[in-house]
């Protein structure tokens, strides 16, 4: 039955599991050379003598164990080593498909969430640049406020420098206007002659009809 479903492979395919088996082969011969250099093979050779001198073997059965030995006493050495063509060796490669498919599933799907993450990424950054537009927009707008207020401070601050707060006769200045409108505002409600003098021309001023 197996020879019948290898009859109907086709050649590329008998080649693949044909140079499967040889790499097998090949790593099969490199661990066994490396197993009979260990130490785990010297004392397992040494069991097979104290054995054969305990039974009187005879010299060439020994030899026939230390050459031909691939386990029997000796534990902890494995091989994988899986005769081609087998049950074994077709549901071994059986599963490793199915680990490879498995696999090609999973990149599909990391590469699909990578693509939603650069979308996000993107769209990310043109908000970004639109909000630092905003905010450079609003920084040139408050910029253009304070100069305004501090136009309206110095003109304010050049009216009243000729009308003194009564009992203190301060004179507003850039630093003291705030306190000196809040002073000077008390005095003339208290004082409703200040308050027409406030409301006259002073040094500086554009009279009616100066402009």
């Amino acid at each position: 039955m197996l020879g019948a479903e290898w009859s109907k492979l086709q050649p590329a395919e008998k080649q693949r599991y044909l140079d499967e088996a040889e790499r097998e082969k090949q790593q099969y011969m490199k661990e066994l050379r490396a197993y009979q250099q260990s130490e785990a093979y010297k004392m397992c050779a040494e069991k097979i003598q104290e054995k054969i001198k305990k039974e009187d073997s005879s010299s060439g059965l020994m030899n026939t164990l230390l050459n031909g030995h691939k386990g029997g006493d000796c534990d902890g050495f494995s091989t994988f080593d899986i005769p081609i063509f087998t049950e074994e060796f077709l549901d071994q490669n059986k599963a490793r498909e199915a680990e490879l498919r498995r696999l090609r599933k999973m990149n599909v799907a990391f590469e699909e969430q990578n693509a939603v993450l650069q979308k996000h990424t993107q769209s990310m950054s043109s908000a970004r640049e639109r909000l630092e537009q905003e905010l450079a927009l609003e920084e040139r707008r408050t910029l253009a406020l304070q100069q305004q207020l501090q136009a309206v401070r110095q003109a304010l601050t050049a009216s009243f420098a000729s009308l003194p707060v009564p009992g203190t006769g301060e004179t507003p200045t850039l630093s003291t206007l705030d306190f000196y409108m809040a002073r000077l505002h008390g005095a003339m409600e208290s004082d409703p002659a200040l308050a027409r003098e406030a409301h006259r021309p002073h040094q500086g001023d554009p009279g009616p009809g100066r402009q």
